[in-house]
């Protein structure tokens, strides 16, 4: 299961980001306890975050492993708390990676992303949903939010900007045709995010002004950089805004941030 998934990373690595998400988060929930206010997700304690990401994992698995051609309907989260739902959570958790590695690079199932294939869009999918909401449990500790490797971090950014905001529906739109970039300092990734009225943004991969010679012909209007695991979970609204460095247009920024939501 080597296929690439649509970024840099394989299959294998999705699955085994998923794997050390997955065992973080409920680490950080029981440490926090079930009545822990998740300050990144304001409405929620801690029981709520894991009911939601349990009932997701089993959903997804449901999904690969009766390979449904259209969404089985998604389950309330269970009536459970405590001991018993963190159990039930780390249960839902352990069958998906077995589900992910069990699966054949053949798998036919229903997306909802551009994807080389179903098996890469659903251990891509999973290894990102339970990353950002590792950062949400652990949100809840003193520490707060630990690091996500770069790899994993960069290639989350990418789902987020080339998949999620290259649908129709997402709802970042400008009055006017304008250019935000994104730029991780550590991993050396870019993004041109293009942003007009009418259409959904539209995201080039790299520095176009690199490739051509030509800086002055791309000049992004805004810059949000940063090492990738801060930009990643900025991008997400799981850090402040001043998480990471803006340069140019603040009004674009904070045009994005305000509708970018998922």
């Amino acid at each position: 299961m080597d296929e690439n998934t649509g970024g840099t990373m394989k299959i294998t690595d999705h699955i085994d980001a998923l794997d050390r998400a997955g065992r973080a988060l409920a680490d950080a929930a029981e440490k926090a306890g079930p009545e822990a206010a998740v300050p990144t997700c304001p409405e929620w304690r801690i029981r709520d975050l894991l009911r939601h990401t349990t009932a997701v994992h089993r959903w997804a698995t449901t999904l690969v492993v009766e390979r449904h051609a259209s969404p089985p309907p998604f389950g309330d989260g269970p009536d459970l708390d405590g001991d018993a739902l963190l159990a039930y959570y780390r249960e839902g958790h352990t069958a998906l990676v077995a589900a992910l590695r069990a699966a054949p690079e053949t798998l036919e199932c229903w997306t909802f992303l551009p994807s080389p294939s179903p098996l890469a869009f659903w251990a891509r999918r999973q290894a990102h949903e339970t990353t950002v909401h590792r950062a949400d449990a652990e949100s809840a500790l003193a520490a707060g939010a630990g690091p996500v490797d770069p790899s994993v971090a960069a290639d989350g950014i990418d789902e987020l900007l080339c998949g999620f905001h290259g649908r129709d529906r997402s709802r970042v739109r400008s009055p006017e045709p304008r250019t935000l970039r994104m730029r991780t300092t550590d991993t050396g990734d870019t993004w041109t995010v293009r942003l007009s009225a009418d259409e959904p943004p539209r995201t080039e991969r790299g520095d176009a002004a690199a490739a051509t010679g030509n800086a002055a012909a791309d000049t992004p209007d805004a810059e949000l950089s940063g090492p990738a695991d801060r930009l990643y979970l900025t991008l997400w609204n799981r850090l402040p805004a001043d998480a990471v460095t803006l340069t140019g247009d603040e009004g674009l920024a904070r045009l994005w941030r305000e509708n970018s939501g998922i």
